[in-house]
């Protein structure tokens, strides 16, 4: 397996790691906390949708806005973990630390759940 580190490369890596200081760690943990909260309330939304609001004008719709939006709650969750590690990898090392495009496509998917959610009450409250 020659992608493996051997385990000299393996000491050396963690020779170079650093303990940052301990405010930066918690920051990195309530930040990681904030991505598990936003997802369960994605999570959250998802079955409230499908469990609480009255069949839309297009059948299935409500299902599909759910599993749009659980589908959202479960790729949230993943990258906040995701993020987290590489920051306190980043930070061990004293190197930059990684920039995501995640909130952009959170921003972007709560979006287009949104607009469809909005396209959907207005068709019913127009066709009654």
């Amino acid at each position: 397996m020659a992608d493996e580190p051997s385990a000299a490369e393996s000491a050396a890596d963690s020779a170079a790691e650093i303990e940052p200081d301990y405010r930066f760690t918690l920051a990195n943990e309530r930040t990681f906390l904030a991505w598990q909260r936003t997802s369960l309330g994605l999570l959250a939304a998802a079955v409230a949708l499908v469990q609480l609001v009255p069949e839309l004008p297009i059948p299935g719709a409500r299902r599909l806005l759910g599993v749009a939006l659980g589908a959202l709650a479960i790729l949230t969750s993943g990258m906040g973990l995701l993020r987290w590690h590489q920051t306190d990898r980043a930070m061990r090392r004293d190197q930059p630390l990684p920039r995501h495009p995640t909130p952009a496509y959170l921003a972007v998917g709560l979006a287009v759940v949104g607009f469809i959610a909005l396209g959907l009450v207005i068709a019913k409250a127009v066709t009654g």
